[in-house]
């Protein structure tokens, strides 16, 4: 055995979500809120090791952030490309740093959960949600990490419903399942998909 530490691989997370102001607070927008909580926890760790890969940058119709988190080399991504064509980002974007579909975590809200569940598996169908259709379609498969954030069933019309922003109430719900999402997703990349699943599944 070799004495040198292997080089941990790239963790991609990508936050599912519509561009612009006028999404910004919606339910189906919950994915770029978690990736932007993970940025301002990042931001307020004034580590060395932080503070330099805090830019911004457009790939390939994402917003992308690489950085250090903990030590680990990850990927931050928000699609520009809306909602349905969530497949063809998120596609070029593992092409583009050759990462492995078992270092892939999307996060995403689902109608299938109460407010305030979040989920996490390592595989499965998109359930409906059309930008998990989309990432499944141009992936070409349903085994990659994923991490569900329970919106409610639908009142109403489902659109209508994903693009309406969340009561009062639900929001103080949501503001501590952001946060248990944002550690879920730091305990995907320091352990694995399965260390995540044991602790946060159970809740």
């Amino acid at each position: 055995m070799s004495g040198h530490s292997e080089e941990k691989p790239v963790k991609l997370i990508v936050g599912l979500g519509n561009p612009g102001s006028r999404y910004e607070h919606t339910k189906h927008n919950i994915g770029f809120r978690v990736i932007d909580t993970i940025y301002d926890k990042m931001l307020s760790v004034q580590s060395s090791e932080n503070v330099s890969a805090k830019r911004v940058t457009s790939i390939y119709r994402s917003l992308v952030i690489q950085t250090i988190w903990n030590g680990l080399p990850i990927i931050l991504a928000k699609p520009m490309t809306y909602m349905n064509n969530s497949g063809s980002a998120v596609a070029a974007l593992i092409n583009r740093f050759e990462v492995s579909l078992t270092d892939l975590c999307i996060i995403y809200d689902d109608i299938h959960l109460d407010i305030g569940t979040i989920r996490i598996r390592q595989k499965g169908t998109a359930g409906g949600q059309k930008g998990m259709q989309s990432i499944i379609h141009h992936l070409g498969t349903t085994e990659f990490p994923r991490l569900r954030i329970g919106i409610g069933k639908p009142v109403g019309d489902l659109t209508d419903y994903v693009l309406s922003e969340f009561s009062k109430e639900e929001e103080i719900e949501i503001e501590d399942t952001v946060k248990r999402a944002v550690e879920a997703v730091e305990t995907f990349v320091q352990d694995d998909i399965r260390t995540a699943m044991n602790r946060f599944n159970a809740r």
